[in-house]
């Protein structure tokens, strides 16, 4: 449901007079969740960055397609994801590395001087990236976000039972990958 301050926004968005200060207050407010959420998928902050110039330029862009059928805060998490999943899939294709292939991840992100986790955070990263994309999505919305499977619906244009059941696999990989290292 959205909120007053959500309608208000909606509303200075739309507005040619009041939209570059709508916009800039939506850079404000969203930057950092949106980061983070990037930031899961990718695991890289340089790569996070530049993902997330290309989220706000494609949603300045688009402002006039947004028909306030969803949140701000949806549409912006829509936007991120996906082009969170694109820069992975185009980094595979790229590097012709597969993620169960790539078993560094945990080395990579120890020797990040902005990663500031231990070394099983970095491990419980490493298992996240074997995931394919969209169980690497659900799984970083639910388990970091505590997102509810009704909004990750809105936002990956996806059924709630079958994020479940991504949720389920994803967890299932993850206990397995941790079990193999023992």
């Amino acid at each position: 449901m959205t909120t007053h301050n959500d309608n208000d926004l909606q509303r200075r968005l739309a507005d040619p007079r009041e939209c570059r200060t709508a916009f800039a207050e939506v850079v404000a407010q969203y930057s950092e969740p949106l980061y983070w959420k990037v930031r899961r998928i990718v695991l890289n902050h340089d790569d996070a960055n530049d993902i997330m110039q290309n989220v706000f330029l494609k949603a300045w862009n688009s402002l006039g397609d947004f028909q306030s059928r969803s949140k701000v805060s949806t549409w912006l998490y829509r936007i991120a994801i996906n082009e969170a999943l694109d820069f992975v899939r185009h980094q595979k294709k790229r590097q012709g590395v597969s993620a169960d292939e790539d078993l560094t991840v945990a080395n990579k992100l120890l020797a990040d001087e902005y990663f500031d986790g231990d070394q099983t955070e970095a491990m419980l990263q490493e298992a996240i990236s074997q995931l394919p994309e969209v169980q690497r999505a659900v799984f970083n919305l639910r388990y970091y976000d505590e997102m509810k499977y009704s909004e990750m619906s809105a936002i990956l244009n996806t059924s709630e039972g079958a994020l479940k059941a991504s949720y389920h696999i994803a967890v299932k990989k993850i206990t397995e990958f941790f079990n193999a290292r023992d």
